[in-house]
């Protein structure tokens, strides 16, 4: 029998029958120099999440600026940073809101732990109690409906006249957000966002190691009277 007429589909003398190679599945994806096939799923562009980051620093000139530099040449993506004094004479604590994936997250914190100036830095948990105030300056046409949506988010009106009212807001994020689109419909003209800043819940110290002022050393700052809304004559 000559070999036109053999049978295709009679197995090979050696191994199995299989499907011609341009019938067989071929996987997705790419591989390494070393000639390993990588997972398209697991190639796929990392979730970025936001995380509230406090560093101690210490409170000396020039702090602020070498922090910020350092977000500038890493190209961090920061949302917002806040800095004030701790109970510590000499200390403050900056407070940062980053978006970034779990590995930048990572490497905001290591780079900010090899700062000179920077004692201590640490991921605050998510049920952190956090804080922001806004400053919002509008349009005083509805005097009225401007007040009522102050009260309904415990504002303050810092300033009123007949052509602008300028209104303070306290809260989560959540909350300020939600006061920002509340005040739209009278015409925001001006506004002002701290930022979030923000302490461990409990006993919990906000950055690892943390200690307060030994008692009787923290100084005491002299109340401020309460300043009553002023009433401007715009």
């Amino acid at each position: 029998m000559s070999g036109d007429d053999r049978d295709n589909s009679t197995p090979p003398k050696h191994g199995l029958a299989g499907r011609p190679p341009e019938e067989r599945p071929h996987p997705e994806g790419r591989r390494t120099s070393q000639g390993i096939r990588i997972d398209p799923e697991a190639e796929a562009e990392p979730r970025v999440r936001q995380a509230v980051v406090s560093a101690l620093v210490e409170n000396e000139p020039g702090v602020l600026s070498r922090v910020s530099g350092l977000f500038s040449r890493r190209q961090f993506n920061i949302e917002s940073l806040t800095v004030g004094p701790t109970t510590v004479e000499g200390n403050a604590r900056i407070t940062l809101v980053v978006e970034e994936t779990e590995p930048g997250i990572e490497q905001v914190k290591k780079q900010l732990a090899k700062l000179k100036p920077v004692m201590s830095v640490g991921e605050l948990d998510d049920d952190a109690v956090r804080a922001e105030l806004v400053l919002m300056k509008v349009h005083g046409d509805e005097p009225d409906k401007v007040h009522a949506i102050t009260q309904m988010y415990d504002g303050q009106t810092l300033d009123a006249g007949p052509r602008t009212i300028t209104v303070q807001i306290t809260g989560n994020q959540s909350k300020i957000d939600d006061a920002i689109d509340a005040f739209r419909q009278f015409g925001i003209i001006e506004i002002a966002r701290t930022g979030q800043t923000a302490l461990a819940r409990g006993a919990t110290p906000t950055t690892p190691g943390e200690e307060p002022a030994p008692e009787g050393t923290i100084a005491d700052e002299p109340q401020k009277p309460r300043t009553p809304a002023q009433h401007s004559d715009d």
